[in-house]
């Protein structure tokens, strides 16, 4: 081809994806200023069903922050821009770490009109003299940022019922699903996670406790991972897969908070205290690589291995607070690809992601029976199980509070993982993931320069194990004899 015609369809290729970009810039903002509307709309309709049902509304995020409030029960604190409120155990207060993601969400207009404004503001001073700065909202003077004490009405209403001595809502709502699997766990005297245990009856030769991701459930690796798993392997390791606080066949309590200390206990007390697990390698995906890298900071000399599959690490820039950014960066109000539109919808929207699970999550069973019915794929059948099988409540504040809360935690973590912990660190991602880019796993091995990383060219979120289950299962009982010899 003359290198003629190679320059026009090069320029032709340049204007088309402009032109591409342009729209789909174009069809998001549409898109999601409709949604900022319907979200509203569906705040006062949930209200007024809440009433009529319950006889009280259920708060929500809506309310912006408001000052210090001293009064009883109001003890939502914010400082230095994180979020903290005083909890109310059996034996003593304490402080929950939570991410003011859940009530600061700036509408799409909103947000492109502050910038618009800051910009034209930074152009305007930037003239006058070099040393004018425009203020931030965090108020950054001096290379600190100014103290402040806010309080939120959603959680000071949820606590209320805490201080006062009963539960606002320990059993499913009417929006949740009230099945016998999503409510076995109020009939059972101990409020423990869902576990899976295979493996030797007594204590073998070490312990591995895998960790699934967001809305999935501990089928992901029972039913992919475990069937494949040498009988060597089997008869050596006691494997334990959970299912997170809020999803699966686990506790879903409608009036948790969902913080990193809860679903920490919560895997403490049903894993590691009762089967006297000592030391263990940890496989975790996507927002559970978070509560591993917690986990095993919290235990460090009992980690043997860390295997981390899509770690969502996302690199914070300075004078940024990192809940916002990382709430940006995995959900970026985009409408494609659709798994960064649903994410956006989930993080985004507290009512419209209320009525996507009013949608699926009640009606999981029929889901279930119809995915069974069109594809007779027992893979598949799992996969929408975990999808379908949480509540609201536990969904949102999970999202907020571990993937977005922990955003300026995660590179302590790291630091611990790097200079106080000598485990072995393997690092899987797919490349096609669309989710969580593949940066994120290199972000941790520059973290962590031990680090392995192993990128998987035809792989997506999912397929990185759904696909390759045999395979995988093998590289796992390679990295445990590895760091246990």
């Amino acid at each position: 081809m003359p290198l003629g015609e190679m320059a026009v369809m090069g320029k032709t290729m340049m204007v088309l994806t402009l032109t591409g970009r342009v729209l789909h810039d174009a069809v998001s903002f549409i898109v999601f200023s409709f949604l900022d509307i319907l979200d509203l709309v569906l705040c006062f309709a949930f209200k007024a069903a809440d009433f009529i049902i319950e006889a009280e509304w259920k708060p929500c995020y809506c309310a912006s922050a408001k000052e210090a409030i001293t009064s009883s029960g109001k003890i939502l604190v914010s400082e230095q821009g994180e979020s903290k409120i005083v909890c109310l155990t059996s034996t003593k207060l304490r402080l929950e770490e939570i991410s003011d993601t859940l009530y600061t969400r700036t509408s799409l207009v909103s947000e492109i009109s502050k910038s618009t404004v800051n910009e034209l503001k930074r152009i305007k001073l930037e003239g006058k003299s070099s040393t004018v700065t425009v203020q931030t909202s965090e108020k950054i003077k001096k290379g600190t940022m100014r103290s402040t004490l806010t309080v939120n009405s959603t959680i000071v209403e949820m606590l209320q019922g805490k201080i006062g001595g009963q539960h606002l809502h320990p059993i499913s709502r009417w929006s949740d699903c009230d099945c016998k699997s999503c409510t076995s766990w109020t009939s059972s005297s101990k409020e423990t996670l869902f576990v899976r245990a295979e493996g030797p009856k007594d204590k073998g030769k070490g312990d591995v406790l895998f960790i699934h991701g967001f809305i999935s459930s501990s089928a992901f690796w029972t039913e992919t991972l475990f069937p494949n798993f040498s009988h060597a392997a089997k008869s050596t390791y006691r494997l334990f897969a959970i299912d997170l606080l809020g999803f699966g066949r686990s506790p879903k309590p409608a009036d948790s908070l969902y913080t990193l200390r809860e679903h920490l206990d919560m895997i403490e007390q049903s894993v590691l205290e009762p089967y006297e697990v000592k030391s263990f390698h940890i496989v975790a995906h996507s927002l559970g690589c978070i509560l591993a890298l917690a986990l095993a900071v919290k235990h460090p000399g009992s980690v043997k291995s860390l295997t981390l599959l899509a770690p969502p690490y996302y690199k914070v820039p300075k004078g940024v607070l990192a809940t916002q950014h990382v709430m940006r960066q995995v959900a970026p109000r985009r409408v494609w690809p659709l798994i960064t539109f649903g994410a956006s919808m989930a993080c985004w929207y507290e009512h419209i992601s209320r009525a996507i699970c009013l949608v699926i999550c009640k009606n999981h069973r029929l889901w279930e029976f119809l995915t069974k019915l069109v594809t007779r794929n027992r893979i598949k059948t799992f996969l929408i199980e975990g999808f379908c099988c949480h509540t609201h409540n536990a969904a949102w504040h999970t999202l907020h509070n571990i993937i977005c809360g922990t955003g300026s935690k995660l590179e302590g973590y790291l630091d611990s993982v790097r200079d106080h912990l000598t485990c072995d660190v393997n690092i899987f991602h797919g490349k096609k993931d669309e989710l969580i880019p593949v940066e994120c796993s290199y972000n941790v091995q520059h973290k962590v320069p031990r680090a392995r990383v192993k990128v998987l060219d035809d792989e997506d979120h999912i397929t990185i194990v759904v696909n390759r289950q045999k395979a995988f299962a093998r590289e796992l009982e390679e990295i445990w004899k590895r760091s246990s010899g």
